[in-house]
């Protein structure tokens, strides 16, 4: 696509996506005396909204820079499941730059990891093991190499439910107008002028953030229905743009895990494991 073409088609799936997402939500509400049901609901919202703000990131994305970009973010985020999750916990962050949001999405996206006091345990990726492991029955292999069935786990009937981060920003990007085509050529043109690579942060994110307020303001595209609470979400939640960052799973070897151990072991005892 052209540039223009593309901001195009982006805006007319913005509300799309934020109504799929919604829509999930809201029947996860109904779900009272169903909690894996509606979990699962849940998760599908917090991914549907996550592939909006991907889309968003990139609309922000230089115009230089987006023809080398786009078939990454599309191909390779966009359609996955493990950079969806991040993405939207990634709205919850506060780094002091991308290189360390980076670093942020690194510890994310690691294959395997140790748990307990000494890491004795190895573990899946925790995001997609709890999103998998909420949706189906399946087979399980632990270290000893036995299979056995998991079944879909079970929460109490609290009745409580949190709106996924990424669902409440979506939203407050659609409140202020950013969901429009014009809300979208707006944010293109103001965001486009920073490629956030390396060192950038905070205050050159807060300044591109007014600049776009007060042009969706100045443009009148804010909504009625914007509310306190949606430019709250904007200014403090809305991530720094991630369309540089890498997000494919870390696969990590079962070596290198298991020297892990073995060091947590001397650090602990001062000998290896299976020593008297």
């Amino acid at each position: 696509m052209s540039y223009k073409a593309r901001l195009d088609f982006v805006a007319k799936g913005l509300p799309i996506i934020l109504e799929s997402a919604q829509g999930f939500w809201d029947a996860a509400l109904q779900l009272k005396d169903s909690p894996r049901e509606a979990s699962v609901l849940e998760g599908f919202a917090e991914e549907e909204a996550a592939k909006a703000l991907i889309l968003v990131d990139l609309v922000r994305c230089p115009p230089a820079k987006v023809s080398t970009r786009v078939g990454r973010i599309v191909g390779k985020i966009f359609y996955d499941h493990l950079a969806r999750l991040i993405y939207a916990k990634a709205q919850r962050w506060r780094p002091a730059s991308i290189a360390q949001l980076q670093d942020y999405v690194d510890h994310e996206r690691q294959g395997h990891y140790l748990e307990g006091a000494l890491g004795e345990y190895i573990l899946p990726n925790w995001a997609l093991y709890s999103r998998e492991s909420t949706m189906y029955a399946d087979i399980e292999v632990y270290e000893d190499e036995k299979p056995l069935w998991s079944a879909p786990g079970k929460w109490p009937g609290t009745g409580f439910h949190m709106k996924p981060v990424s669902l409440e920003v979506a939203e407050a990007l659609d409140a202020v107008g950013a969901f429009t085509r014009a809300g979208v050529q707006a944010t293109a043109d103001i965001w486009g002028q920073v490629d956030f690579i390396d060192t950038q942060g905070l205050s050159i994110a807060q300044e591109l953030t007014r600049s776009l307020a007060a042009r969706l303001d100045a443009e009148g595209l804010v909504k009625e229905a914007a509310a306190e609470h949606h430019v709250r979400v904007f200014y403090d939640r809305w991530q720094w743009p991630m369309y540089n960052l890498e997000f494919g799973k870390i696969d990590v070897p079962l070596e290198d895990l298991k020297a892990a151990q073995e060091a947590n072991l001397r650090a602990e005892f001062g000998c290896d494991h299976g020593d008297p």
